[in-house]
């Protein structure tokens, strides 16, 4: 079971990598003041080293097999759950609005409003966060901590 939530927190890292790359592409610093991004950076710096840190105890847990490793890594797990969590709450703002607006786009001519046509406004840089990579980043990182709980609890050890 160590070795699967190794596997599942690597996997879920990769996936948060990826969207990482992405915001960081979209971000741009003077862009921000047409479209603010809804994932404050403080947050998700915040998210992306507490999950790093908590996976690399994970690794010192099993190369040490040191029981108190296993709690510190539930601890920093569990806080970038909670921040992965209310950044996860405040894209899917920003993604159902982008989807309105695609949406909106796609009507034919006659069936716009006049104010409609205008320009859209700027979007924050996560609205191009791929769905499945949003998805499958969420479900590999509860696997990990899960298993990382039952590690710690003593279910399923030898």
């Amino acid at each position: 079971m160590e070795l699967i939530a190794l596997f599942t927190g690597i996997t879920a890292a990769g996936c948060g990598l990826y969207l990482l790359s992405i915001w960081l592409i979209e971000y741009d610093r003077d862009f921000q003041s047409v479209a603010a991004t809804h994932l404050p950076p403080a947050v998700l710096a915040a998210h992306v080293l507490l999950a790093g840190s908590g996976l690399l105890v994970w690794v010192g847990y099993l190369v040490f097999d040191n029981d108190e490793l296993t709690w510190i890594s539930v601890a920093a797990l569990s806080l970038a759950a909670t921040l992965g969590l209310f950044m996860a709450i405040r894209w899917i703002g920003v993604y159902r609005a982008s989807r309105a607006t695609a949406r909106l786009a796609s009507l034919p001519q006659h069936g716009r409003v006049a104010l409609l046509d205008r320009p859209a406004p700027a979007e924050p840089p996560e609205r191009n966060f791929p769905v499945p990579v949003v998805v499958a980043h969420g479900i590999f990182a509860v696997a990990t901590l899960t298993l990382v709980l039952l590690t710690a609890f003593g279910v399923g050890s030898s």
